[in-house]
């Protein structure tokens, strides 16, 4: 395996295995395998009781994991827990796992590191590539079909409701008149021509663009939903879920689900705000600074407030100071 993927680590890695509040001999849930950062810090607290599923819509993803996660390390190799990893979407969760089976579901979203990096994969606009996107390459529908089928209106409306792009109709206008757009260098040109940066932003003008593309063509929110509609179904009483987002439309969905599930008696929160990276872990790693954890507790039924375990110390403080 290449040292990168050993050397990777996870957007709030701490923070979230605080609030899993793993259990040894638990069986966990990793929803967003990615470079399996996050699975391999589970899988060390489990030992050989426990039981790991991951699942990641991305087949590379699971090989890359499961390389990672099959060999224990030194000194455990008979200390290591049940493993299974699954290629799809996270909607699958009650297929693959019972009712009241699983004590942590942990959702790491968007897109990863390696998906990025690959040019051949069309995610980032800093690179020229093929119009893709697809993180399941399986899946039907492209970059390319969305940028040179959708009418004008619809696609301005995929920019404005998925990217919140204020410029939405001026950037679809300039895609449809420069029809066809076969790669990313393309649509960054055609997108830098008419969205100058703004003096308040810093990101690139074709960022939020290339979001909305990227969101739809994976239907993100859509599947976050419906796991997050899942989610109580799988998780035993005092079962935690601890989601990590990137922007403000999947950290709206999950604060939403929490508080409904709140109010429902489901859950009890355990983050009253979203928690974020330390400047530390900003200075390592730029990519966390957009990250926002929400983390909730299945309630057992009957008890809406007592014998809940608490959330971890470490991270009330930060919680507070921030």
């Amino acid at each position: 395996m290449a040292a990168a993927e050993f050397s990777h680590v996870p957007v709030l890695l701490q923070e979230a295995i605080e609030f899993l509040a793993v259990q040894r001999g638990g069986t966990y849930v990793d929803a967003t395998l990615g470079l399996g950062g996050h699975s391999l810090e589970i899988a060390s607290r489990l030992g050989r009781e426990g039981r790991l599923i991951g699942i990641d819509k991305d087949p590379a993803a699971v090989e890359r994991a499961r390389r990672k996660l099959s060999e224990p390390p030194a000194g455990r190799e008979d200390d290591w827990p049940a493993i299974r990893l699954e290629v799809g979407s996270f909607v699958r969760l009650p297929e693959l796992v019972g009712n009241n089976e699983v004590d942590g579901l942990l959702a790491d979203l968007g897109v990863s590191s390696p998906q990025l990096a690959d040019a051949s994969r069309g995610f980032s606009f800093q690179a020229e590539g093929p119009l893709d996107m697809r993180m399941d390459p399986g899946s039907l529908i492209t970059a390319e079909q969305v940028v040179n089928r959708l009418d004008e209106r619809e696609l301005a409306d995929v920019i404005y409701e998925f990217g919140e792009e204020r410029r939405s109709r001026r950037i679809a206008r300039a895609i449809v008149r420069s029809r066809p757009i076969r790669n990313t260098k393309q649509l960054v040109e055609v997108i830098s021509a008419v969205a100058r940066p703004m003096k308040s932003e810093r990101i690139h003008p074709a960022t939020r663009t290339f979001q909305a593309i990227r969101i739809y063509v994976n239907r993100e929110l859509e599947d976050l939903k419906a796991m997050l509609e899942r989610a109580p179904e799988v998780l035993k009483p005092n079962g935690r879920l601890v989601v990590i987002s990137f922007h403000s439309l999947e950290d709206r969905i999950v604060k939403d689900a929490i508080r409904s599930g709140v109010q429902a008696g489901i859950y009890r929160s355990l983050t009253k705000k979203p928690v974020t990276a330390s400047a530390e872990e900003i200075s390592r790693n730029p990519r966390s600074r957009s990250a926002k954890l929400r983390a909730a507790e299945r309630i057992e039924a009957g008890r809406a407030t007592a014998g809940s375990r608490r959330p971890a110390r470490a991270v009330e403080r930060r919680q507070q100071r921030g």
